[in-house]
């Protein structure tokens, strides 16, 4: 039997890795909802029952007709930056009519991709789904957050991960590195732990999530099951990428003294130095996938892509980079 999957956010960070994903997958057809960029369908799938189609998320005509003969739904759009308005439209807003206009087509499951940052701000330790309200600090978090709202009310699930690394990345990895070369050292005394996920792993349990023959409604949290000390990903990040620092590490005192003058370097610090550990001891049996073997193993595979990429990345930006941050990631794309 064939499953018809719409994807929306196909040409994104996270959603271009569903679409791999899928590749893999014999018996499904896809329809990638486009909006600015194309979707770059993979070669070995040319012609093989992909379809790609227009939709804009802020313009609620153009989501009319595009969930007709689809079976699931997996949402990977959303707004990341931009004015109140547009952040609304998109991911409020339009989450609504996607969901509406699924719910209309007779669509029997809606996965949409979330983000922990809908929980503002740690310190969170070994944290479980329904263990701590939502708090979003942030336009993006607040609006994903009512995102979410519209997809569970239709019985939908909602995949939470935190920090996501690997090809495309353009915010987590790229922002740990401005933040050390800014630092030129190691941070003292640093005990905190991050929960972490491969995007090419995510790219998986969205399909599974969407493929599962259980019931997967309700929220998940995504991310392999050990956490990543900060001290360790750290190290990991610098021994792979190259990057050089002093010889001792400085304390968090005077590591927030000497960012003083970079809010945002100061705003990642903060949230690398607090812990972020999200658990979900049922999600990857019930998803029936794989979550990979660890950020210690699994960064030196992505480690060449983010060399070759360095620019675009950020990752040459010296002292005085002001441009990223750990916290909004694009994960939902």
């Amino acid at each position: 039997m064939t499953t018809h999957i719409l994807v929306t956010g196909a040409s994104g960070f996270v959603g271009r890795h569903v679409v791999a994903a899928a590749d893999a997958v014999p018996g499904l057809r896809l329809r990638l909802m486009e909006h600015r960029a194309s979707v770059n369908v993979p070669a070995s799938a040319a012609g093989s029952g992909i379809e790609t189609v227009h939709g804009d998320l802020a313009t609620v005509a153009s989501l009319r007709g595009i969930c007709d003969g689809v079976d699931t739904v997996i949402h990977c759009a959303s707004q990341i930056n931009g004015d109140e308005r547009t952040v609304r439209s998109v991911n409020d807003l339009g989450t609504r009519a996607l969901v509406e206009e699924a719910e209309r087509a007779g669509v029997a499951r809606i996965v949409y991709l979330s983000t922990a940052a809908v929980y503002g701000r740690g310190p969170f330790r070994d944290l479980a789904p329904g263990r701590a309200p939502l708090a979003p600090g942030s336009l993006t978090s607040v609006t994903r957050a009512a995102a979410e709202r519209h997809v569970l009310a239709a019985g939908g699930t909602v995949l939470r991960p935190h920090l996501v690394y690997g090809e495309g990345d353009r915010w987590v990895i790229p922002g740990l590195v401005a933040l050390v070369r800014e630092l030129s050292s190691g941070l003292a005394g640093c005990a905190a732990r991050h929960s972490m996920i491969d995007v090419r792993v995510l790219g998986r349990a969205l399909l599974a999530a969407a493929l599962s023959p259980r019931e997967t409604a309700g929220v998940h949290h995504v991310n392999h099951p050990d956490p990543v000390a900060c001290s360790g990903l750290v190290a990991a990040v610098s021994a792979e990428l190259g990057l050089e620092w002093g010889a001792a590490d400085i304390a968090l005192d005077e590591a927030r003294a000497q960012l003083a003058e970079s809010p945002r370097l100061l705003h990642s610090l903060q949230l690398l130095t607090v812990d972020h550990w999200f658990t979900d001891d049922r999600v990857w049996e019930l998803l029936d996938c794989d979550p990979g073997d660890g950020f210690k193993a699994d960064f030196p595979l992505h480690a060449d892509w983010y060399r070759k990429r360095a620019g675009r990345c950020g990752l040459r930006h010296a002292a005085g980079h002001r441009g990223t941050t750990l916290q909004e990631r694009p994960t939902p794309a």
